[in-house]
């Protein structure tokens, strides 16, 4: 070990495999001339209450990457640490958060539809239990693999990928919890994106008859299903009251924005719904759709063995035929209920434009019915 005053000229001759050199300019400063390279080094021991707790060694840099001042200046500020009583090598304190705390602590921070909160819980459930209990911290890289492939085969690559990204979201959650996890153990695989759905032309004459063919009320919800566009859920939640026949104005309170919603009605559709309501009012029943076997109250629609798109499948054909109805991309995306993107977007109020949506809704009505054979 020699021990002289630091220079730049003297640290980058120095031998290489030398050993260790110690600066008399600051105290506890190093240059190790290793087999290969040359690093800056800091050591000082750790005292509190007067009393030697351990000495440390902090590695600062490689003497080409690291200038001799700035090595210097980062000696001086390890050197004050550790004469504090900080210990500069210490990691932070696991806190041992299971991956079931994570679930609650993500619940908690975010607002998410019933729908969404459920389905983390199940796959916490069903196909996590494993790491239920187990600290985030503990799940390894390995854990992960093993896991998705197991799932791959025996439930299917779509269940699988749905739990490694419920999966991704309560680590990521986990990691602002406890900073000993450094890493997310799911980047491990590569996690498919959903898979575009595949929607086949709609004979919409073909359609019509079909749902014809329904009882009054499955043919009244297929035919509004195509008509507004709207999801299963927000569709099949309406209650009486959010049926304006005045105003022509139908409201959604259960969307997957979480924000409440109105469609302007066209004339078809209100006609259909004005019906509906005197139909089914001696039933008695909040709902507009209500069903008396129903789980909830209302009723679920028809299926796709009863010879009609699914909800889904009608709200792609929706999205297509505004386009050939000549509704802008706007004023289409609005009366789907979807968020305008970007910034601006945030500004834009659907409620307030009721009236200026109107003749799009009735433009988009008018082309169904023309080609249904219906007008």
């Amino acid at each position: 070990m020699a021990i002289f005053k630091f220079t730049e000229a003297r640290i980058r001759d120095l031998p290489l495999g030398s050993g260790i050199h110690r600066d008399t300019e600051v105290k506890g400063l190093m240059a190790i001339a290793h087999k290969t390279t040359r690093t800056y080094a800091v050591q000082g021991d750790v005292r509190r209450d007067k009393r030697f707790i351990r000495s440390v060694r902090v590695k600062i840099g490689r003497t080409d990457q690291v200038r001799l001042a700035e090595a210097r200046k980062r000696a001086r500020e390890l050197m004050n640490k550790t004469q504090s009583g900080a210990d500069p090598t210490a990691k932070p304190e696991a806190t041992g958060v299971t991956l079931e705390e994570a679930l609650e602590a993500h619940l908690a921070e975010r607002s998410l539809r019933e729908r969404t909160a459920s389905d983390y819980r199940y796959h916490l459930d069903k196909y996590l239990r494993r790491f239920r209990k187990r600290a985030v911290a503990d799940i390894s890289r390995q854990d992960v693999r093993d896991l998705y492939e197991t799932m791959r085969t025996r439930n299917g690559p779509t269940v699988a990928a749905g739990v490694m990204r419920s999966l991704r979201a309560l680590v990521n959650t986990a990691m602002r919890m406890d900073e000993t996890i450094d890493r997310n153990p799911v980047e491990a695989i590569r996690v498919p994106q959903t898979k575009r759905r595949r929607v086949d032309e709609l004979d919409l004459k073909d359609f019509w008859r079909r749902s014809g063919e329904l009882s009054a009320q499955m043919r009244d919800i297929a035919r509004a299903f195509l008509l507004t566009g709207a999801r299963r859920s927000t569709l099949l939640k309406i209650r009486r009251e959010d049926v304006d026949l005045e105003r022509r104005v139908l409201r959604f309170t259960h969307m997957k924005t979480m924000d409440d919603w109105a469609f302007p009605m066209g004339p078809h559709l209100t006609a259909l719904l004005e019906v509906r309501l005197e139909a089914d009012e001696p039933i008695g029943s909040d709902w507009l759709w209500p069903s008396p076997t129903g789980k909830d109250g209302h009723a679920y629609g028809p299926r796709r063995r009863e010879g009609v798109p699914s909800p889904h499948e009608l709200r792609h054909h929706a999205r297509t035929l505004m386009i050939a109805a000549g509704v802008p991309y706007a004023e289409s995306a609005l009366l789907l209920g979807q968020r305008l993107p970007g910034a601006s977007g945030g500004y834009v109020h659907q409620s307030h434009l009721l009236e200026a949506l109107r003749p799009h809704a009735e433009a988009y009505e008018r082309l169904v019915l023309e080609r249904a054979g219906a007008l």
